[in-house]
């Protein structure tokens, strides 16, 4: 049993919850590719999305009232 072919002693939990932890960084990853915005980009949406439902708004005909006519 001297030194040849011997492999360093590994605890199997820890292993398998390296594993796993690495397996959540990954789909964490790939989420945030997927899906995630920075918080200014999303302020920047936002914004933009006001600009235009106020620009809708002020562009909308007033409804006539009957005594206008």
């Amino acid at each position: 049993m001297t030194g040849t072919g011997s492999e360093k002693v590994i605890n199997l939990r820890a292993a398998r919850k390296a594993a796993a932890r690495d397996a959540a960084r990954r789909q964490g990853d790939e989420n945030a590719a997927k899906f995630g915005r920075s918080k200014a980009r999303k302020c920047a949406d936002d914004d933009a999305a006001g600009r235009a439902a106020r620009h809708l708004d002020q562009h909308l005909r007033q409804p006539s009232e009957p005594g206008d006519e």
